[in-house]
């Protein structure tokens, strides 16, 4: 399988990464597994009715569950068939009472619970969890050789959906601060300890606010769907990673205020 070409770490590596991203990704996603995977899921999808059917055919599961970031999950299946069984239409259903909010996005997108559509109704369903599957895919195997550039790719493609639309701010950090990439980028560009998560939910909460209006100048989450604050949270993000690496001696703050003022 093709594997990403990352030339360093930190933010130099992940300004290459950037400009090479969409040609790397179209040669990852015609690696022979991935178009295997991909184009047996196209096949399959439109024909299965039930969480049963789906998690039966473990090539349509592992497009299903990477497209959500959850292919740790593969092996569980009895308790993935449970979650799609009960949807998302009552609260206490299992996909609600997580507070990573990719189980119930998961769960909704396929629509196999009561009184749900199945999303393989719509013709651009199938494609839209293939791009999905592809995307996490390949931060996956980015991450296999640097795990800051998949946490920085999951954020840069994901974090504008999660902070827009309906929903309070409160809500919006907390959906932050349930998916675990998300939360580890976060707390980095925060410099928050990863202790920090034994804390209190509601204290967590006003410090993730606080601190983010201090650092990065931002009050309401919805603004990092805008391109250049993503890019700052994201900068922050590697620059505080370096520091914590380079063991925040003289050196690693000199190099770290460079990297946040370019």
């Amino acid at each position: 399988m093709y594997q990403p070409v990352l030339i360093s770490s930190g933010l130099v590596g992940w300004q290459f990464l950037q400009r090479t991203y969409d040609q790397q990704l179209a040669t990852f996603s015609q690696s022979a597994q991935v178009k295997r995977d991909t184009d047996h899921f196209l096949e399959k999808i439109g024909s299965i009715t039930t969480a049963e059917e789906l998690v039966s055919d473990r090539q349509v599961l592992t497009v299903a569950l990477g497209a959500f970031g959850l292919s740790d999950d593969i092996n569980n299946t009895f308790f993935i068939q449970k979650m799609l069984d009960e949807g998302t239409t009552a609260s206490d259903s299992l996909a609600n009472r997580f507070s990573d909010s990719r189980y119930r996005d998961f769960s909704e997108a396929f629509g196999l619970g009561p009184n749900e559509v199945r999303g393989s109704l719509f013709s651009e369903f199938g494609p839209d969890i293939v791009r999905k599957f592809e995307a996490n895919s390949f931060e996956v195997a980015a991450g296999n050789q640097d795990e800051s550039m998949r946490i920085a790719l999951y954020a840069e493609r994901t974090v504008p959906d999660v902070v827009q639309g309906d929903g309070s701010d409160a809500s919006k950090w907390f959906n932050i601060m349930g998916q675990p990439p998300l939360r580890s980028l976060f707390e980095t560009a925060l410099g928050l300890p990863e202790a920090f998560g034994q804390v209190d939910i509601d204290q967590q909460l006003e410090v993730f606010q606080d601190r983010a209006e201090r650092i990065l100048g931002v009050s309401d989450p919805a603004e990092f769907a805008n391109d250049e604050t993503l890019e700052r949270l994201i900068t922050t993000y590697f620059a505080r990673a370096q520091i914590a690496e380079i063991g925040g001696g003289a050196s690693g703050a000199s190099i770290a205020l460079t990297l946040l003022s370019s």
